[in-house]
């Protein structure tokens, strides 16, 4: 699918699934190898807004970099 004004929506949707798919899956992994044993943390601080009425944040980690390029691709795929 090419990059238009009509089908912007949908590439920013699949961008936002991608890297909240990718966040998800890199805390599974984390997880998983600290119960191995493993302790290390690759996430940077919380990103986000807060407007005193709503507030939104997101810990960025490798994973939310990873999701972005497979969005990407599943919207050339399309």
């Amino acid at each position: 699918m090419k990059w238009t004004a009509k089908n912007r929506p949908v590439l920013y949707r699949l961008l936002f699934l991608g890297a909240l798919t990718g966040t998800l899956a890199w805390a599974l992994l984390e997880m998983l190898l600290s119960l191995l044993g493993f302790s290390f943390s690759l996430e940077a601080g919380p990103v986000g807004f807060d407007i005193h009425v709503v507030s939104f944040w997101v810990r960025v980690n490798p994973g939310t970099l990873a999701g972005l390029p497979g969005a990407w691709l599943l919207f050339k795929s399309l």
